[in-house]
């Protein structure tokens, strides 16, 4: 007969309920700048939906009515250096860590109030209704809130999306020394999310200190906890990864504050991540002023029973019973929560004239300047400056003939010695000698804890990576075995880490280095072969270069690892092992931003080209005996294209061949192709050319990923029907 061993948690799971003693227990100054910031949270919310019912907020209006508990007792309970970042409805806990920021004794609506914190209510206000203002100069809305001066890192639109990014911000603390933690917000919907569960089994293996912070108000917009999991104590998802996690009644603050007191205890000690799942209840629907009866998918009588739970009365009157704050005082606060909050809103808004009574507008001075718009989708490079450039033609040291993939393990390890900001994390990068391809090779013992063996959960690392990079004290670069794997990661690429500096107001770095290989011709078929330039370049925010050399590769890499911009750094697997001229000794040049390389001089044809199919252009240029220029690319972002290059040789020639080996799906060329023939039109003789791939991606077949994939004999044939045309 078998045995049954029942199994339990390795880490607690505990419910946390405040009684009345815990209420007479309460320090009273805690309770007083809770039920103040408590006030003031709930009566922008209303001056917000208010606003939104008026036509006046641009977009969604996602209120946190009903939910100001689980925020405001959970930021008392922090400290000014930890950081927060939150969903897509965030107002609450925003508005909480930044009047915690600027009232750290207690926010107290029985006085008048600082210049701080009406700023920090009309910036806020500015920001949701898209002002200049706003802290983002209107660009972030109701769902981007970001003030990195007071720990608000960001809240995020996407479900899920900003989770890996809170344990960037952790990490950052650990490795800066101090004992801030970092807590992230998320509703019950984010539960469920990959990112989020990624994230929380990567905290738990490095113990980071940061807090899944889950808000659990029954509906992900109209979907019950109950419909979309087997368990609805969300809180449950903790111990499975090794998590500690309390469960506490979120329309009870000092409950709240409690749990999150034990949580923080718990992460400061370095006792790894925490969950706290508050349970909650928003009185309104997803979006807007209505309440979820009005949509059939709740009941007035839960609404009714949920309201009589509001966590601002329960507060007030145990205010009251304490005899902290009388009645008439608690009435007189909200009178002048309410006086601050329209206050703000007078301030950006004026009647309409000729309009209805009490119709009013933006005032035109309040938005911003639509030259604004492109301003900050990347920086202007002005970090780069006292960097020392040199190219082929201007560089002073020894070179030899070396292999690529030794310059990368070494330039690696020449930034990593001399700036200790650098830190590297991948799929086995600290094993296997140097990871998969040798790229990290002894590096793990040089510099012990800044290269990051990491599970397979792209996700969760490059996401993790982005918050070290929005955090700004360290330059984080993530290794993806094959660029395949960016889609696996495509939200935190694409939605989180190239739109952050824009999104943000445009001058926040997000200094992010991805590397990853295209592996074309070998074998590895379908979903590991790819060249992403073409999607890559489509992104606004990211720059993207493509080292086809030894020596190119050492001066783009310092390039990118000294920009205040995230650089994907797009290397070939044909290359790894090819040889060419590369420094000996000297690995700190850099290659300036937007500088292609001409690898051949010629004056019948341009022909432009990067990375893996430089060579096989060469190679069938000397094949054909056409003579033709030569354009090794070296930067392909829309920003760091060096025009004056292509335009040069386009002016001599008037006849534009571009060669890649991908497939024509995805070609970069295809939106070079076009704006050549835009830029360039009244010099060219005949259409920009294309040498592509075939539609279909490499298959694993050595004979089918041959016919799939361009290369020498593609290249000799267009020239050659060229020179004939």
């Amino acid at each position: 007969m078998t045995t049954d061993d029942q199994l339990t948690p390795s880490v607690p799971w505990v419910g946390v309920v405040a009684t009345d003693e815990d209420w007479d227990a309460a320090e009273p100054a805690l309770l007083t700048a809770m039920l103040h910031q408590l006030l003031l949270v709930r009566t922008f919310e209303e001056q917000v939906l208010e606003l939104a019912n008026a036509g006046l907020v641009h977009g969604p209006a996602h209120s946190s009515i009903g939910q100001e508990g689980g925020a405001v007792g959970s930021v008392l309970a922090l400290a000014d250096g930890d950081t927060v970042n939150g969903s897509h409805r965030g107002h609450h806990q925003f508005l909480a860590k930044a009047l915690a920021h600027v009232a750290p004794k207690g926010l107290d609506l029985t006085e008048d109030v600082s210049d701080d914190v009406r700023t920090v209510v009309l910036r806020t206000l500015a920001e949701i209704c898209g002002l200049d203002r706003g802290w983002s100069h209107g660009r972030g809305g109701s769902m981007h809130l970001q003030w990195k001066a007071a720990g608000a890192m960001g809240t995020n639109a996407i479900v899920g999306g900003g989770v890996p990014q809170a344990a960037g911000f952790a990490f950052s603390h650990r490795l800066a020394g101090t004992d801030a933690v970092s807590v992230s917000y998320f509703g019950d919907g984010a539960v469920n999310i990959g990112s989020t569960l990624e994230t929380m089994n990567l905290a738990a293996a490095w113990k980071l200190p940061v807090c899944f912070f889950i808000e659990n108000n029954q509906y992900a917009v109209s979907t019950t906890v109950e419909e979309a999991t087997g368990e609805p104590r969300l809180s449950a998802r903790g111990p499975g990864f090794g998590i500690a996690s309390w469960r506490v009644d979120g329309m009870d603050p000092l409950a709240t504050y409690l749990a999150m007191q034990r949580a923080v205890q718990h992460m400061r000690s370095g006792a790894g991540p925490a969950v706290v799942e508050a349970v909650t209840y928003r009185f309104f629907h997803q979006n807007g002023a209505f309440p979820g009866s009005a949509f059939g998918y709740r009941s007035k009588e839960e609404e009714r029973l949920w309201r009589d739970r509001d966590p601002l009365l329960q507060t007030a009157g145990h205010v009251v019973r304490r005899g902290l704050l009388t009645q008439e005082q608690v009435d007189a606060a909200r009178d002048r929560a309410r006086d601050l909050v329209r206050e703000a809103a007078d301030a950006l808004l004026e009647p309409v004239e000729g309009g209805k009574p009490g119709q009013r507008r933006i005032k035109p001075s309040e938005w911003p300047d639509p030259a604004f718009a492109d301003v900050g989708v990347r920086g202007d490079t002005s970090e780069l400056v006292g960097q020392r450039f040199a190219d082929r033609d201007s560089f002073t040291g020894e070179l030899a003939e070396r292999k690529l993939v030794d310059v990368v393990a070494e330039v690696m390890g020449r930034r990593m010695e001399t700036d200790d900001r650098v830190v590297v994390m991948g799929e086995d990068v600290h094993k296997l000698n140097g990871g998969t391809n040798g790229a990290t090779r002894g590096l793990p013992d040089r510099f012990p804890g800044r290269v990051l063996g990491t599970p397979i959960s792209e996700n969760a690392f490059a996401g993790l990576a982005g918050g070290m990079a929005i955090d700004g004290r360290f330059r984080p670069v993530v290794e993806f075995m094959y660029a395949d794997f960016m889609w696996v990661a495509a939200d935190q690429l694409f939605n989180q880490v190239a739109k952050a500096r824009h999104m943000f107001g445009g001058d926040g770095a997000v200094p992010f280095v991805l590397r990853s290989k295209v592996a074309m011709g070998t074998g590895y078929g379908s979903q590991h072969s790819m060249d992403p330039a073409g999607v890559l370049t489509t992104a606004p925010g990211l720059r993207v270069v493509a080292p086809s050399t030894p020596f190119d590769y050492v001066g783009l890499l310092n390039t990118a690892l000294a920009l205040d911009d995230p650089v994907v750094v797009l290397e070939h697997v044909d290359l790894y092992t090819s040889t060419g001229e590369g420094p000996v000794d000297d690995l700190d040049y850099c290659l300036p931003v937007g500088r292609a390389a001409v690898r051949r001089n010629g004056s019948d044809v341009t022909l432009i080209t990067y990375l893996g199919m430089v060579r096989p252009a060469l190679q069938a240029v000397e094949q054909t005996g056409v003579d033709a220029e030569v354009i090794d690319l070296r930067w392909l972002d829309r920003a760091s294209l060096d025009w004056e290059t292509v335009e040069a040789s386009v002016q001599k020639t008037g006849v534009v061949l571009i060669a890649e080996q991908g497939p024509v799906g995805t070609s970069y060329g295809a939106w070079l192709a076009d704006e050549i023939q835009r830029r360039c039109f009244d010099h060219l003789d005949q259409p920009v050319q294309r040498v592509t791939g075939r539609e279909a991606s490499p298959s694993i077949s050595k004979v089918l990923e041959a016919a799939a994939v361009a290369g020498v004999d593609e290249v000799a044939a267009a020239l050659t029907q060229i020179s004939e045309a």
